[in-house]
């Protein structure tokens, strides 16, 4: 077995409607139960989800208090009056700026724009920036993607004589701005329909109404605000990025396409994908590291070779940015774990002079990792304050769970699952204390377990290039309308390995079991090279994961990008005989699954032996990676080192490191590994123990006849062996064998000096020897253990834990 990282869940389908829709529309029974798994149940639904365009865009008069902004925006821009963009540092809040940018300069307003400095100044208006606009002759303030909150500053702005326009996204509090006009969908009465606005795009409203016509060239920014800012891409969202990806690819600024080419993205093929993995984050690197204004100046250049040299700095800084999320990642994972054992239930970690700008990426890295609430802070060693951005997962709530902390934070502010705070560094220790209170009582062991929601179950033969081109145009996909994620169940690994420059990758070729001409795939899994080890030759695979196509040397095929899989079944690795087998052993000493809150998914593994002398043969070192059993006298196991016996049906990965005397023993044992998930074969021997060998009866008659032939001499034993090895054609070892046998049979006897001659000996057949029968045994557990196949061992280690439990206390 190899457990998934997730919970699966798959939709019911209702497959009236799916046929009704594939009917109707013309299209394929996997799209058409596609858009089902969507809510999507009409095929008037299905037209608008499919084809809706700028004229499903709602009226932008619907936002309350777009009358008043453009009037007010109207006078500003006929009167020459000085208006400023007041912006904000990510890439929602710079393609905001960027929109308005082109929009008042189409206008011949005269306007500038102003973003503040992510750690100078801080999200959102601040009274050194009003002052600034104050004393440089603003008349009027336009924000984008901010001030909701900003009541207090407003008012100081009103006071000094500048005028203001709100425009934001953002969830308002209960004290509005008091200002010539606040838009945003989300304020109490605005009759707008669609919410879930970026900022981006309630600056694309104002730009409609104050155009009176839907501004095709402004679409890109709208797009690219909107993806990168997370916001779920149904509804208006989805119009706007549709078209927005169209005008991309056909009619893109100076600075956009200077970002694709630096990016290397062909912007005849630019997707939604690209904009929030690829443009957003070069776009957010600059106020993350530096300023936002770079970003800007990047999209509001009219010049091409201006913005081809910015869009290399944000190349840069985004490289840089990659490197120092890299650092910070891998000193907190290390703060993790430093204390070994299950990681507590909230992570707090906390170090001196991390990049404040990078903290939230890294907390949403180790929550992908733990999958559990993290918060990374960053402490000024000079102030004591650290500042943190938290994220959580569904049932722990990150702002009441900080409120109910706001004794002993200095500021905090954020929604469910994403929060940020200033804590002074005393208070670190209760918090983190206090926030794990909090989640016992609110987490139980399933909210611990991530849950990934597949849109359905396929099959392989379903999978065509024609079928993916088909299920392209229920795109963009992004956040509130994902790339599906298809359920492909019980397939074979045909081909397996590792790719990429330091080989993180895992690549495999993936074939539906028990078919004739089964269809196959390539599957890639990125960053999940570590599960090559955990998949044995005979495993059939459950996969999730997202379809695309792979271009290469002019060839297209598809492809499946895995983001879960699991093998149902247990699993046997054969490692007899294997190379490298004490780094293959360390291996198994590193917990696989460390997102699990069990802590029995990360214990080390368990090592089977047959006699507590086999000890001798472990690697130096190994009794510090793994729980040793050996066999009890009476069939069942006791405890060696690091663990009970109670703990023997816990393990999960079983090493089977010697050879049992017989296939019995082994089998009973066995019948009690209750939870084990993965069997390693090692069997290993002494050294020197070559294949045992049972001489035929004439070999008996032939050293008989030799020891008769001395009459009643008496013979040492080993002497006897050497000088007769050559003349019988046999070695040692087995002469010495058939010798005590004879005298378990009495046609030997024991005197002071060796062996001689019974001189009466009576009939007995060899099998009444117990060690006759012994090696007769122990020949066939080694054919059956260590000579038979791959597949015959798979088989009969597989047939043996599914026979009843036979436990017995040692």
């Amino acid at each position: 077995m190899l457990p998934s990282r997730a919970k699966w869940t798959v939709q019911g389908m209702e497959e009236e409607t799916v046929r009704l829709l594939a009917d109707r529309l013309g299209l394929s029974a996997i799209a058409a139960r596609l858009l089902v798994a969507r809510g999507i149940r009409t095929p008037e639904q299905a037209e608008l989800f499919l084809k809706a365009g700028a004229e499903h865009a709602h009226d932008p008069y619907l936002l309350d208090g777009m009358k008043e902004a453009v009037e007010r925006l109207r006078q500003a821009i006929e009167q020459g009056e000085r208006i400023r963009i007041y912006g904000d540092y990510d890439a929602d809040g710079v393609s905001s700026t960027a929109l308005m940018t082109h929009l008042l300069r189409g206008l011949s307003a005269k306007f500038d724009s102003y973003v503040p400095h992510r750690v100078l100044e801080g999200y959102g208006l601040n009274r050194g920036a009003i002052d600034r606009a104050k004393e440089e002759g603003v008349q009027l303030l336009v924000t984008v993607d901010t001030g909701i909150s900003a009541w207090e500053e407003v008012a100081y702005a009103a006071s000094l004589g500048i005028d203001v326009i709100v425009t934001d996204h953002h969830e308002p509090p209960e004290a509005l701005p008091d200002c010539c006009a606040v838009l945003n969908p989300k304020k109490p009465g605005c009759p707008y329909p669609f919410k879930q606005l970026a900022g981006v795009g309630v600056a694309f409203k104002l730009a409609t109404a104050l155009l009176g016509r839907f501004p095709e060239e402004l679409l890109e920014y709208a797009a690219l605000g909107t993806v990168a800012d997370l916001m779920p891409l149904t509804g208006e969202n989805r119009i706007l990025v549709r078209l927005g990806l169209e005008r991309m690819r056909q009619a893109a600024g100076p600075g956009m396409q200077a970002l694709l080419a630096v990016a290397g993205i062909d912007r005849r093929q630019v997707n939604a994908g690209h904009l929030g993995f690829s443009l957003g984050p070069r776009i957010n690197a600059g106020g993350r590291l530096e300023s936002a204004d770079t970003a800007v100046r990047l999209l509001t250049t009219a010049d091409s070779q201006e913005a081809a040299l910015l869009a290399e700095n944000l190349d840069a800084l985004n490289k840089e940015r990659q490197r120092i999320v890299e650092e910070i990642g891998q000193e907190a994972e290390a703060v993790v774990r430093e204390d070994g054992g299950r990681p507590p239930r909230v992570l707090v970690v906390a170090r001196e002079d991390w990049n404040v700008g990078v903290i939230g990426i890294v907390a949403s890295r180790l929550l992908e990792a733990y999958y559990r609430p993290t918060l990374i802070l960053s402490i000024d060693r000079e102030t004591g304050l650290a500042k943190g951005s938290a994220r959580s997962i569904p049932g722990f709530d990150l702002h009441a769970a900080l409120t109910a902390c706001a004794d002993l934070l200095e500021h905090y502010g954020g929604h469910q699952a994403a929060a940020g705070m200033t804590v002074r560094r005393e208070n670190l220790p209760e918090l983190a204390a206090r926030l794990n209170e909090l989640a016992a009582a609110w987490l139980t062991d399933e909210h611990f377990v991530p849950v990934l929601q597949a849109d359905l179950d396929a099959s392989l033969s379903e999978v065509t290039l024609a079928a993916i081109q088909e299920l392209e145009q229920l795109g963009p996909f992004g956040m509130g309308n994902p790339s599906p994620r298809f359920v492909f169940s019980d397939l074979e690994i045909r081909e397996r390995r590792t790719m990429g420059k330091e080989q993180q990758h895992l690549k495999l070729q993936l074939t539906e079991a028990a078919r004739e001409s089964a269809a196959s795939i390539e599957a890639v899994g990125f960053g999940k090279s570590a599960v090559l080890g955990r998949l044995s030759p005979a495993a059939r695979v459950d996969v999730v994961g997202e379809l695309s196509v792979n271009e290469w040397n002019g060839t297209r095929r598809p492809q499946l990008l895995i983001q879960d899989l699991r093998v149902p079944h247990v699993q046997v690795f054969d490692w007899r005989g294997a190379g490298r087998l004490e780094e293959k052993l360390k291996t198994l000493g590193v917990p696989s699954t460390l997102w699990a809150d069990r802590p029995e998914d990360n214990a080390g593994p368990g090592l089977l032996l047959f006699r507590e002398e086999e000890l001798t043969l472990l690697p130096p070192g190994f009794t510090d990676q793994a729980a040793i059993w050996c066999r009890g006298g009476d069939g069942g196991v006791r405890c060696l080192h690091k663990g009970t016996r109670d703990h023997f049906p816990q393990v999960k990965d079983l090493i089977l490191y010697t050879l049992p005397d017989r296939e019995d023993t082994l089998r009973e044992i066995l019948t009690q590994a209750e939870g084990v998930e993965r069997i390693y074969a090692v069997f290993r021997t002494p050294e020197g123990e070559g294949k045992p060998s049972v001489p035929g009866r004439d070999r008996f008659k032939q050293v008989y006849g030799a020891l008769r032939a001395l009459g009643g001499q008496t013979v040492e034993p080993r002497q006897f062996a050497a000088s007769w090895s050559r003349r019988l054609g046999l070695p040692p070892s087995v002469i010495t064998f058939i010798m005590e046998v004879f005298v378990e049979l009495e046609f030997l006897e024991r005197c002071l000096d060796g062996y001689r001659c019974h001189p009466a000996p009576g009939r007995r057949d060899l099998t009444s020897s117990a060690l006759y029968r012994g090696r007769l045994e122990r020949q066939k557990t080694e054919e059956l253990l260590l000579y038979s196949s791959a597949q015959e061992l798979h088989g009969w280690i597989v047939r043996q834990l599914a026979a009843p439990k036979l436990l017995t206390e040692a």
